[in-house]
């Protein structure tokens, strides 16, 4: 019943909903759901198959389809990833200091300040998913974009925060933002 499931299934199941297998072993399907996350699904569970994969020998590695399968997931369930602070910020802070000598200096930590540039980020993102996905006409959906991308754009400044290169702002190539 269950021996035509292979990565990248796709599977309905009662309590967890719709998921996607990432793996498989001889006891039990790895499953990543869209609502529940990572799962893992003994092989004589019942489970409905909405799309199946079956078997291959030339699979693609687990990292891959996890790498992907991440993206698909934060890209429509509005769960943001975890981005880490470069090593070289962690336990820092930062001093802003006021041009008027009469007024305090204000101390942040870093760590914090971080965590509120990923959530622009991460709210940045939500918002550019939802006007693709709006009724918007695409000439209108295009104008949009172009301000998002301005934002990402702006915001390169903060990369300096970021521990990996792919977790960073991006902006328009060689516009100079």
């Amino acid at each position: 019943m269950n021996e035509n499931i292979g990565i990248g299934s796709r599977i309905q199941h009662s309590k967890y909903g719709k998921g996607v297998v990432i793996n498989v072993r001889s006891d039990a399907f790895q499953v990543t759901f869209i609502d529940s996350g990572y799962k893992e699904i003994p092989v004589g569970e019942e489970i409905t198959v909405l799309d199946d994969m079956a078997p291959d020998t030339d699979m693609v590695s687990l990292y891959e389809v996890e790498k992907t399968l991440k993206k698909v997931l934060q890209r429509w369930s509005g769960i943001s990833e975890t981005v880490s602070l470069g090593d070289k910020w962690k336990g820092g802070k930062m001093i802003l200091q006021p041009g008027n000598t009469g007024l305090t200096a204000k101390e942040i930590s870093i760590d914090q300040f971080f965590y509120k540039i990923v959530m622009v980020r991460d709210r940045v993102r939500v918002m550019e998913q939802r006007i693709n996905s709006s009724n918007l006409d695409n000439e209108e959906k295009v104008n949009l974009q172009q301000y998002i991308t301005r934002i990402y754009g702006s915001l390169t400044t903060f990369n300096v925060l970021f521990k990996l290169k792919e977790d960073q702002f991006v902006g328009e190539k060689g516009s100079g933002d």
